[in-house]
């Protein structure tokens, strides 16, 4: 059968959980990946109050949809992360406290740890998120960086994260690092060595999304094959880029999303480059059977048009893998 689809709620934080629901269901969704901002999942309520997943999980059945991941991508963002003002602005008021940097990074940490718990009292076995990088500020470093500075990072990260699988550990659920730029991994090699990092444990793996290779020239069938047994979710998302010459390159030039002078912006599923034929036969040849999420982002239009015309998309394309060889029935004899 066909995977479920289910739209990632993060870009959907100004509207409350029944809202948005009963608009998803209307464009065709099967179910919501819930982010852990504005009210669509609150890792504190979840903890303190008994009912709280219940009653979750009442109002997506009150629309025909069902939950199998939830997300907190800005609370691990700060776990690596050097901390400064524009943390403040994504991370609840808790975890932020007093913004003395070290104290941030512990108290992220720990709310990672409570998403995991979480997650698990919801009945869903993977939290996707961001881990951040004390070294993304090196990734194009001048003066060169030092001997050992990235080994250090990788360390950094390691001992930072460690303790927080230790608890996804614990509780069965398992974290999936949705690979992109200002990550511990951003690209297929940077991924490897995050999984070294930690010694290969399966606690973990990767919140696929192929958007976050294409631009940068990253082989995003490839990361799916050689990361087949660490992808635990999976995102749609569209990329556009050009191979034209342009004024601001892949690093954006400072500018906005859809800025005219870019060479490269998220679009509309199905309207940028990413090869989503290829994707689905690679998520089919490594067994994926998990949600594919669609992330919308398209800075040239209206979100709800957007999203309803995604999930469509995603239906049409994403097929059943064969049970035997197309050319098996020569086979059999009489």
């Amino acid at each position: 059968m066909a995977r479920p689809v289910t739209l990632f709620t993060g870009q959907w934080a100004d509207m409350s959980l029944e809202t948005l629901a009963e608009k998803a269901s209307s464009w065709g969704y099967d179910g919501l990946e819930l982010a852990c901002w504005g009210d669509h999942f609150n890792v504190q309520k979840a903890l303190r109050e008994d009912d709280y997943c219940e009653k979750r999980k009442e109002i997506l059945a009150e629309y025909d949809l069902k939950v199998w991941s939830i997300s907190n991508h800005l609370v691990g963002q700060a776990v690596c992360d050097l901390i400064d003002e524009r943390h403040k602005e994504i991370l609840p008021e808790h975890v932020w406290g007093d913004g003395d940097a070290e104290g941030v990074r512990q108290r992220a940490a720990d709310e990672m740890k409570d998403t995991a718990r979480a997650a698990a009292k919801l009945g869903v076995e993977v939290v996707n998120g961001f881990t951040g990088s004390s070294i993304w500020s090196k990734m194009y470093s001048f003066p060169p960086n030092l001997p050992g500075t990235i080994d250090e990072g990788y360390q950094d990260f390691a001992d930072r994260w460690n303790p927080v699988l230790d608890v996804f550990d614990e509780v069965g659920v398992r974290f999936g690092l949705e690979v992109h730029p200002t990550e511990i991994a951003f690209d297929i090699s940077s991924a490897q060595r995050a999984v070294d990092a930690l010694d290969g444990r399966e606690a973990f793996g990767f919140n696929y999304d192929p958007s976050h290779f294409g631009y940068q020239g990253v082989d995003y069938v490839q990361f799916i094959l050689e990361f087949g047994d660490r992808i635990y979710h999976a995102h749609m998302k569209d990329v556009w880029w050009t191979d034209e010459l342009k004024r601001a390159g892949v690093f954006g030039g400072h500018l906005e999303f859809g800025h005219e002078d870019r060479c490269w912006d998220f679009v509309s599923i199905g309207r940028g480059n990413i090869d989503f034929d290829r994707v689905i036969r690679a998520l089919n040849r490594i067994g994926y059977q998990g949600p594919l999420s669609i992330e919308w982002e398209d800075s040239g239009m209206d979100r709800e048009f957007g999203a309803e015309e995604s999930c469509q998309y995603v239906k049409d394309i994403d097929f059943t893998p064969p049970s035997a060889a197309f050319d098996s029935a020569f086979s059999d004899k009489e």
